[in-house]
């Protein structure tokens, strides 16, 4: 039976990335997008964590009435706020960063992890931490800011931050050599493919880990190429 995936953004742009790595895979994704939420997070003072928790919940109680098979957060400001939940109700949610972090933990060198938003770094490298910590590994980890990056993705200037965020990512190349290069948010993949394939050197992303995460936990069938 084909499976229903909801998937939850703070931006639209993430749409075109989970539907184009889940196109070989007989299933269906229904996409909900909240930019306010993180813009709340990010600029309103008197917002506190207990308000972002609650609306979270609110909006996957509310994806949860489209009869899914599960939900996927893509937004790690959202996965940051649910800490440690794993379900709503019976639906379980998928949070992008889980197999990502794996990924990390299987290497022993130096590594440097890399972001375009700011408010996401505490939250994500907090999870991270926790995550090593409950598999008894140590990561020798540096965390890099492209600065002044983000708010062209959420101004819809997706060219201009793709072109910034490569020239990010080669600059940190030729700074930081011998060092593993990883990126953390979704809206950073193209970007970071672009460069590996430039320089044959392998930058880590999200995506690939959580397309093989979502097909292992949904037990999705690949669809017959003609």
């Amino acid at each position: 039976m084909r499976k229903r995936l909801g998937c939850l953004h703070a931006h639209h742009s993430n749409i075109s990335y989970i539907d184009n790595a889940l196109k070989p895979y007989d299933v269906e994704t229904v996409h909900f997008v909240d930019p306010a939420l993180y813009l709340r997070i990010a600029n309103d003072e008197h917002f506190l964590p207990s308000d972002a928790f609650a609306k979270v919940k609110e909006q996957l109680s509310w994806m949860a009435e489209c009869e899914l098979d599960a939900i996927l957060i893509t937004c790690t400001n959202y996965i940051a706020v649910l800490q440690d939940e794993t379900h709503t109700g019976s639906i379980p949610i998928l949070k992008i960063d889980e197999p990502y972090f794996d990924r990390l933990c299987q290497f022993t060198s130096p590594q440097i992890v890399v972001f375009t938003n700011p408010d996401t770094v505490a939250g994500t490298v907090q999870r991270l931490k926790r995550h090593t910590t409950k598999l008894g590994r140590a990561l020798e980890l540096q965390v890099q800011v492209l600065d002044g990056t983000f708010p062209l993705i959420m101004q819809g200037k997706t060219e201009e931050y793709l072109l910034e965020v490569a020239d990010g990512l080669e600059r940190l190349m030729k700074d930081e050599p011998g060092k593993r290069i990883s990126v953390a948010q979704l809206s950073m993949v193209e970007a970071a493919v672009q460069v590996q394939q430039r320089t044959s050197q392998e930058i880590v992303n999200p995506l690939t880990s959580l397309v093989a995460s979502i097909v292992d936990r949904l037990e999705l069938e690949r669809i017959q190429q003609e």
